[in-house]
């Protein structure tokens, strides 16, 4: 192995800075480093934190990286699970990554749209129209949404609790403190009944659609042509209901959008500036802000010396706002995407690789999806207007929402 010359971060932890920090604290040390690979200390391990295109493109090389357990233990008791898709890597997760990528037909991405649009249609409609909180409102759209797609049962009753079980999970993912155990019981008790779910499919009590999300997880075959164990497919269930309900966070930024860039609404003319502004909505605005792994093996890069087992984070909110990549990265420019290459490095708001046989996100597609029928609805259907509210949001917020969330008042069906 080679000397290294990577840049450290002094002292000896600096997880409460990153908590200060949020979503700029590793470009603020890139920049202040002229580095885009340095080394610092978080919760209590040594850390190799990296940004932008290349760096991805190194992040996402499977022959150097793996993903099993790099996440730390209370990310996977509040947003990822134990021993789902995200922690596995090799065959194993080439294998369960396949299961996820066969649901993303685009006729289960036109079915999603369907049902988004019709959920939106009857939340506007049992609405006061007076005051809407979008992000409130489009997490019971998108929990009906999430579990109408994938089959499991439900009694309207239950909205609220299963939106509150699902938000818990990605809001308060890197909470402390009591919201952290709220996380975590929420997740407890939704893979519990996903878990009974699952076992009563199995003994054929429930009978649900062969082209259901749900059909496929529970019989679903490993590598061992074994089931899936119940547990992990609730878990795995999850996977797919929590990352569709987190598709609030960016409808509130969308709307937000549409309040502070109103010039650029007038453009949405067409399916293709449709899809411009909502690939600048996630490239803009904060949602994951690191993605995590560990040294698969020894190896140098650049000078650097990446040893075995250590904890790396690429900065995904940093290379999406990467000027080297980027002109102009802190301007919303929804036009940039019209030469946007399509490369699974630069624009990473859910993640990077590629899709079949890398980590990249299995439900981006069907998060873009669901953000141009959302828009569609709110710029060409309805009517409504902006009063007043705190629309600032906190960059060591994670997620990141403004502070009143958006609200729209108002609200007419064109």
């Amino acid at each position: 192995m080679g000397e290294t010359n990577m840049p450290q971060d002094k002292g000896l932890d600096h997880t409460l800075k990153l908590l200060h920090e949020g979503y700029h604290f590793i470009m603020n040390r890139s920049d202040k480093f002229h580095s885009r690979v340095f080394e610092t200390h978080l919760l209590g391990e040594k850390t190799i934190c990296m940004v932008g295109k290349e760096e991805a493109e190194l992040f996402y090389d499977n022959t150097k990286f793996v993903r099993k357990q790099a996440s730390p233990v209370r990310i996977q008791k509040t947003l990822l699970g134990v021993d789902g898709v995200q922690g596995l890597d090799g065959a194993a997760h080439h294998h369960r990554k396949a299961m996820f990528m066969s649901l993303m037909t685009q006729e289960g991405l036109t079915q999603v749209g369907v049902l988004v649009q019709e959920e939106w249609k009857q939340e506007i409609e049992q609405q006061s129209r007076e005051k809407i909180n979008v992000y409130q409102a489009a997490k019971r759209v998108l929990t009906k949404v999430a579990l109408r797609w994938t089959g499991v049962p439900y009694q309207d009753d239950q909205i609220e609790k299963w939106a509150d079980y699902l938000s818990d999970m990605f809001e308060d993912a890197g909470a402390v403190g009591l919201k952290h155990w709220q996380a975590r019981r929420s997740r407890s008790k939704a893979e519990n009944q996903l878990k009974e779910l699952v076992e009563a499919v199995r003994r054929e009590d429930i009978m649900v659609r062969q082209d259901s999300a749900l059909y496929h997880i529970v019989w679903h075959r490993e590598l061992d042509d074994e089931l899936l164990d119940a547990q992990i497919a609730a878990v795995e269930l999850l996977n797919l209901l929590r990352p569709i309900v987190a598709i609030a966070v960016y409808i509130d930024f969308v709307v937000l959008a549409i309040h502070d860039y109103p010039e650029e609404v007038g453009k949405l003319e067409s399916e293709e500036a449709m899809e411009y502004f909502i690939q600048e909505v996630r490239r803009f605005y904060p949602f994951f802000p690191v993605a995590p792994a560990r040294v698969k093996t020894n190896f140098d890069w650049k000078g650097y010396t990446f040893e075995e087992g250590t904890l790396t984070l690429l900065d995904l909110y940093g290379t999406n706002h990467d000027p080297a990549v980027w002109s102009n990265p802190k301007t919303f420019q929804p036009e940039r995407f019209q030469s946007w290459k399509g490369s699974p490095f630069d624009f990473i708001p859910q993640g990077g690789g590629e899709f079949n046989i890398g980590h990249r996100c299995a439900g981006e597609w069907l998060t873009i999806e669901v953000l141009k029928v959302t828009l569609d609805f709110f710029v060409h259907h309805l009517s409504f207007a902006f009063p007043e509210q705190n629309l600032a949001y906190e960059m060591n917020d994670i997620p990141a929402l403004p502070k009143s969330n958006v609200i729209i008042s108002d609200v007419k069906f064109k």
